[in-house]
């Protein structure tokens, strides 16, 4: 069962569902319980952490915001500060000057729809600096509403494991919805991210020792990345 044609077996499809169902119970026996990495209390923070994660580590989001939420935990408190001082506090992030205008934009726009975060796709893509990755880990993690945002790493393990040939997330987002049940969406987004970071990294990785990538790429997969 760990070669590739003898485990899969079928057709490409059926290929993709193999595999998944394999990773699932790998993944969710390697991370049971994988908790939001981003520090927040409410959809309102989990936003505005996720908007500054972007080109930027989990943690030094995580060393950031509680400066940025002592002085403005809600959009009415977001908006009463001006752009520079958005900036200074969280200019050790990256893009910060562009985040910055980007909350405050962001902030306003939730007080004139009424004042908070709302579980609506629309609403959330309309908003500065949100786009579908961003609005889909609020969706899922805030608000529990099926959703499997796709980042770079995810469509980077997505691509090495041949769950998905997209060329672009979209694509691999719509490939990773078909193969993984609906309910399992939102977790495994999260234990894909931890599983890249701790076993599955995109420099200097030899696939043939990596517990999934190991059994779950192709061979060809495994060359290519080991003479790169």
């Amino acid at each position: 069962m760990e070669g590739g044609g003898r485990y899969w077996g079928g057709g490409l499809i059926l290929r993709r569902s193999q595999k998944a169902e394999r990773i699932g119970h790998q993944l969710d026996d390697l991370y049971p319980k994988a908790p939001i990495p981003l520090a927040h209390s409410d959809p309102y923070t989990l936003l505005v952490s996720v908007m500054l994660s972007a080109q930027t580590t989990d943690k030094k989001v995580n060393e950031v915001t509680p400066r940025l939420f002592e002085a403005a935990d809600s959009p009415e408190a977001m908006a009463a500060l001006r752009v520079d001082e958005i900036h200074e506090i969280i200019h050790h992030i990256g893009l910060a000057p562009t985040k910055a205008r980007n909350l405050r934009r962001m902030a306003e726009q939730i007080i004139e729809d009424g004042g908070g975060v709302r579980p609506d796709w629309d609403f959330l893509e309309s908003l500065a600096g949100v786009g579908h990755k961003t609005a889909g880990v609020v969706m899922a993690q805030a608000f529990g509403v099926p959703a499997f945002p796709v980042d770079t790493h995810i469509h980077r393990l997505a691509a090495r494991w041949g769950l998905s040939d997209g060329r672009n997330v979209a694509k691999t987002e719509r490939d990773l919805k078909a193969v993984f049940p609906e309910d399992s969406w939102a977790r495994r987004h999260l234990q894909i991210i931890y599983f890249g970071r701790e076993h599955c990294p995109a420099l200097h990785h030899d696939l043939s020792q990596c517990p999934i990538c190991s059994w779950a790429a192709s061979k060809k997969r495994i060359m290519e990345e080991m003479r790169g």
